[in-house]
């Protein structure tokens, strides 16, 4: 065996045409190596349609937490020509391609889902290295850096195998061929095979006669491999360690629904929008869950027949006193602003899921980007307080999600929680979440009114009553002797309308200066979080906000291993803004970086609003790939070593 063997570390990527199998594939291989004992980060990328265009899923394995995806891949599987085309040439030395041999003479130009902008930057890279712009073209490049091929007959393969089952109908199930090149990535890193059959029973366990074709596949796949190649020659290896204890699995999309049920979530509305349909799909697939104290508990997911009607559902139904939320991107969101407003004059508590992906308009529909900060803290026309919260990573959308109704509930606002499709779209081994952690407070809430309590002439109740305290009493709506009205108009204590000059000064104030009374109480921790890096004085800072949180992590960690002090602040509420805070933390700050995933660097506006500090260099992406620590790494590098400019546009993606 090389000397040069690296074990359980590694940067593995499955492709192929959507709807091939792809995502069954990495969740295959991802449990695998989690029942193994390893860490993994995986992210899904894909195209919005249906079927057929290029569909990639990355898992990052190590022997300790990660927490974002690198650039280099260190093995690739494939199912087609396009992913062998798109991502050979990015295979590092030592690394390997699995591809199907068959398709050696098939040329670039006859692959009709790869798009001209791609094919001739492709084709240019072949061209100038001196090699044909066919399959075997990109991969004779991809020996010439130093990377192994592994060569499969899939359909030989299949038809083989239905010969020795004596089941001639397996010869066309050509689904299988995903189960056949992850199960031979998984022979080539000579894994405990035990592992990868205990994860094909999860992912099929309820359907018996595809488990039993699976798990035929992958034992076939493993022998196949191992006869054919010498695998004790390639360098990667995945050996599996003592079980993972009190660690999960979890999809970002899943942590952010569970954290809403665990949070008292009890009412959920939606309109089907990439990517948070999947958070409403999740709780629609788990209605009726078991209580602690052993009874059950549901609740209600509704899809409606656009997004306005989901959230003045979702605002009718937390005027009866059950928390409710509404998840939406950023296109859906821009339908709920006129309804947000009628939420902040109501003062309704009120939670808006926010799953960012690119825009304007439709954008990039499947792609990734945080453009939409300025939006969510101006949404709506005229002035209402509402908090926008923004969480780093799958852990905090879990805990996060019921820290949001928290906020909404004691404050009496529309709380806006800002997620995206990158952290939606990963998978990564947690902590196990405790729900206990955060204990729900839902602030000024009675459910009885005395008669004489809080009434005016006529026994109406003073729902907006005026005091030294902004937060009202709430009630639900029929309550006894509890009487009031909601209006989007300007209203007296008790809701009627008024056009009252003074009255209008005072209700206006009592609304905005919940924004003071939240900033005075919220804690720092759910604020901002400052991480030290290195020998760090704070006289280096990288300020960020939302799923950078992984990357610039790593990347910071690496480069506090070259002996650089730096400090990152990660901002979680943006409004209101925690300007105190901040200014106390950048005082010594002498270079100031701020990387964001827009194309404006939205924070840097908020931190020169607020503090009156200059942002000195940008680190910015918006090709609607999320940030790899690789990037962050060579970047903030860049900038130490003086070589950068003052603004870095990120482009790696495929």
């Amino acid at each position: 065996m090389s000397s040069a063997l690296v074990k359980n570390s590694l940067s593995w990527v499955i492709g192929g045409p959507q709807g091939s199998g792809v995502d069954s594939a990495a969740n295959i291989f991802s449990r695998a190596c989690a029942q193994g004992g390893l860490h993994l980060f995986g992210k899904r990328e894909y195209y919005s349609n249906i079927k057929g265009d290029h569909s990639y899923f990355t898992v990052r394995v190590a022997e300790n937490p990660v927490n974002s995806h690198l650039d280099e891949i260190n093995i690739l599987v494939t199912f087609d020509a396009e992913t062998v085309f798109r991502h050979a040439h990015k295979v590092a030395k030592g690394g390997a391609i699995i591809y199907d041999s068959s398709l050696v003479n098939i040329s670039i130009n006859e692959v009709p889902t790869i798009d001209d902008q791609s094919s001739i930057r492709i084709s240019d890279i072949l061209n100038t290295a001196g090699y044909p712009t066919t399959i075997q073209g990109i991969l004779d490049f991809a020996k010439s850096n130093g990377c192994v091929v592994y060569g499969l007959p899939y359909f030989e393969m299949i038809e083989d195998l239905a010969r020795g089952l004596n089941d001639p109908s397996l010869s066309k199930l050509t689904r299988m061929v995903n189960v056949i090149a992850l199960s031979s990535s998984l022979a080539l890193l000579k894994f405990d095979k035990k592992q990868l059959i205990k994860a094909i029973q999860t992912v099929f366990q309820t359907k018996p006669k595809v488990l039993g074709n699976n798990i035929a596949a992958a034992e076939y796949a493993y022998s196949y491999i191992g006869k054919k190649y010498d695998i004790a020659q390639f360098i990667y290896m995945l050996e599996p360690r003592p079980p993972l204890k009190e660690y999960l699995l979890v999809q970002g999309n899943q942590a952010s629904a569970m954290g809403k049920i665990i949070g008292g979530c009890r009412f959920q509305t939606y309109y089907p929008i990439t990517p948070a349909s999947d958070d409403s799909e999740f709780l629609e697939a788990n209605q009726i869950f078991d209580l602690t104290s052993g009874a059950k508990g549901s609740i209600v997911v509704v899809q409606t027949e656009d997004e306005i009607a989901a959230i003045t559902m979702a605002i009718s139904a937390a005027l009866t006193g059950v928390r409710s939320a509404t998840a939406t991107s950023g296109p859906g969101f821009s339908l709920m602003a006129e309804a947000l407003g009628w939420a902040g004059m109501n003062e309704v508590p009120v939670v808006i899921t926010l799953y960012q992906r690119t825009g304007p308009s439709t954008g990039l529909p499947t792609r990734h980007e945080q453009s939409d900060l300025l939006f969510a803290i101006h949404a709506g026309h005229g002035e209402f307080p509402r908090i926008v919260f923004a969480s780093g990573d799958i852990e905090e959308a879990f805990y996060d999600s019921i820290k949001v109704f928290n906020l909404a509930e004691k404050y009496q606002l529309p709380v806006i929680h800002m997620l995206d499709k990158a952290l939606a779209n990963s998978i990564k081994t947690c902590k196990k979440f405790d729900q206990h952690k955060v204990p729900i407070e839902r602030g000024d809430l009675i459910s009885k009114v005395d008669e004489n309590l809080s009434t005016r002439s006529g026994g109406h109740y003073l729902r907006f009553r005026l005091s030294d305290n902004p937060v009202s009493t709430r009630v639900p709506l029929g309550t006894e002797n509890a009487i009031f009205w909601n209006t989007g108009d300007e209203h007296t204590e008790e809701g009627h309308i008024t056009e009252d000059p003074d009255l209008r000064n005072k209700m206006v104030s009592k609304r905005m200066n919940k924004l003071e009374k939240a900033l005075s109480e919220i804690p720092i921790e759910d604020k901002l979080v400052c991480f030290e890096f290195g020998k760090s004085t704070g006289d280096i800072t990288v300020v960020s906000w939302g799923s950078t949180k992984g990357a610039i992590i790593e990347a910071m960690e690496m480069l506090a291993r070259r002996g650089k002090g730096i400090r990152f602040i990660q901002l979680r509420l943006l409004h209101p803004f925690p300007s105190y805070e901040m200014m106390n933390l950048l005082k010594n700050t002498r270079l100031l970086i701020d990387i964001e995933m827009n194309y404006t660097s939205q924070l840097a506006s908020l931190i020169k609003q607020h503090t009156g500090s200059d942002i000195d260099y940008r680190i910015v992406k918006f090709n609607g790939r999320p940030m790899s620590t690789s990037e962050v790494y060579y970047a903030v590098s860049a900038i130490l070593e003086g070589t950068s400019q003052k603004r870095i546009v990120l482009e790696h993606g495929t």
